[in-house]
Order: structure tokens, then sequence, then C-alpha cells
């Protein structure tokens, strides 16, 4: 099945036009299938168009194709870390052949980006490199929390429960890999946001006549204004168009001191910080580095 899987990816994109999303999507799954065959991992393809491989943990729970042996270790040994891959793969039951184990997570697929920011701030000797939180602005000894809930204010005194990818120290961060976009949203639903009017110049914000474009940012932005927090959309370098709509929403924000807060940092560059197995599984795995 190996060697048919490999040659259907030649022939979808001979015969598909291309995104940067689908490019980087095509990619990625042509990279873990021969990353999974050449490493004789457990893995599965997904139905469809444009296979998706989705990776599994072996019989001894001790080794992960989606995860560096010492991240996924490190992960294994923290209950909060290990809850975060406990999150169920909403689309298996229609997209993917039964798993072996019981049910696929979220953080099996090749295309996750939190599997990819748990890879690398769940890596023991990213801490000890200190570099790479140095580029974020944090401490060293700051420890990575995924999937928070952070409270953005509402305008009846109530609070949306954002769901930030990464808080570390007094930083909020979204990652970005294969997603299309940062979703949108009707106008009335960001009106309900108490600090929505005061954070943003919401006539120039990427809108349509009925709906803000980038929900995702305008919402992780809100949330920093309320913790006082900075805040890092961390992306691939191979997606100009999510660094362009981020830059679309961060020349909204009024507040100057708020807006100098933010920032945009790639993969691969903090790819260049990281320890060398690190860099040498993301450039295989991934790409990261490549470019």
């Amino acid at each position: 099945m190996g060697a048919n899987d490999i040659s259907f990816f030649v022939r979808y994109t001979s015969t598909n036009p291309m995104t940067f999303a689908s490019v980087l999507r095509h990619e990625l799954a042509e990279r873990a299938l021969k990353f999974a065959l050449s490493d004789n991992l457990p893995y599965a393809l997904s139905y469809g168009v444009m296979p998706v491989v989705c990776f599994a943990p072996d019989e001894n729970q001790s080794v992960h194709g989606n995860f560096t042996r010492a991240s996924y270790k490190a992960i294994i040994s923290n209950p909060i870390w290990r809850q975060r891959l406990t999150k169920v793969h909403t689309q298996a039951r229609r997209s993917l052949p039964p798993a072996a184990n019981g049910r696929w997570r979220e953080l099996d697929s090749c295309m996750s980006s939190d599997a990819l920011l748990m890879n690398i701030f769940c890596h023991p000797g990213v801490a000890r490199a200190g570099k790479p939180f140095a580029m974020l602005g944090v401490d060293s000894d700051s420890t990575p929390l995924f999937g928070h809930k952070a409270r953005v204010p509402l305008i009846n005194g109530r609070f949306d429960r954002t769901e930030v990818d990464m808080h570390l120290g007094n930083l909020l961060v979204e990652a970005k890999l294969t997603e299309s976009d940062f979703q949108r949203a009707g106008k009335r639903v960001l009106m309900v946001y108490r600090d929505f009017l005061d954070v943003f110049d919401h006539e120039q914000l990427p809108q349509t006549d009925s709906h803000y474009l980038g929900y995702q940012l305008l919402r992780n932005v809100l949330a920093a204004h309320a913790m006082q927090c900075s805040f890092c959309v961390l992306l691939d370098a191979r997606r100009p168009d999510l660094i362009e709509a981020w830059y679309a929403v961060m020349k909204c924000v009024k507040p100057v001191e708020l807006r100098a807060a933010f920032s945009v940092l790639t993969w691969q560059e903090l790819a260049e910080a990281l320890p060398s197995r690190l860099r040498a599984f993301l450039d295989s795995k991934y790409g990261i580095g490549a470019h």
C-alpha cells in the first residue's frame, strides 16, 4: 500500500489547482507518509480526494509518529499536557478507518498545528536552550499551557471563554499550519464584546457586508487586551496569505501600546533556535527549515 499511497500524491498535484493551504497540505501529507514508511510507524490514510496521514501510538503507548520521542515522553509524563492528547478527531467517523486503539484524536493528524506546537514547546531541550523563549520575549522557566481558556469580557458583564492555542508566561500564541484562514463571524457577534470598538478601528477591519474576517485573531487580540498580555501569531513561512491576513488585522488595532505587543513568527525562524535533533525532525516531517 505504501508505494501506491506515494504515487497518489504525485497524480493529485498534476491534476488539481493548488492554493497556498492546499500546496502545504499536499507536502505535509507526502512527507508524513514517507516518514511513517521509513520508520515503520502505525498510520492510516483518510478517505477523500486528498488523503491526510494520521498516526497512532504504538501498543505500549511509548512512541507516537506525530511526535518526537522526547516530546511525547514529556507530554505523557505531564497530566495537564497529556489531557490535550484526548481531544477527539471530530471527522474521524466519516473520514478515517476505525482506529486500532479505540478512537482517533485531533493531534494524530499530520496537519495538526497543535501537535507541531507541542512537539516544540514540550521538548525538554527547548527550555534548556533558552533562545526559543527569548525570541518570544518570555522567561525560559515559563510553563506552556495548551488550549488555555481565556476570559474575554462581554457587554453584558459575562465572559466569552476563548480558547488560546498556547499561554506561555505573559504571552498568548495562535498557531497555524494548514488551516484555510482565521475564520469569520457575523458583525453582530463581534459587537457583543465589551472592548471591540475601543480596540479596533472596525470600519477598516477586513470584512464583507455582513461578516468580519479573521475572527480568531480578533478574539485573541481582545483576550490579550483583557489579560494585559502580548500576542504572537506563529505560522508557516509558506503561508504568506495568513501573514497578510494578520497584518491586515493588526494595523486596525487603535491603542499603540497594545499594537506594539503583537508579533508574528514563522516556524522556520523558530526552528533556527531549536536543539539539533528536534530541528532535524521538523525538517524531515514538516519541511520546516528546508525553505
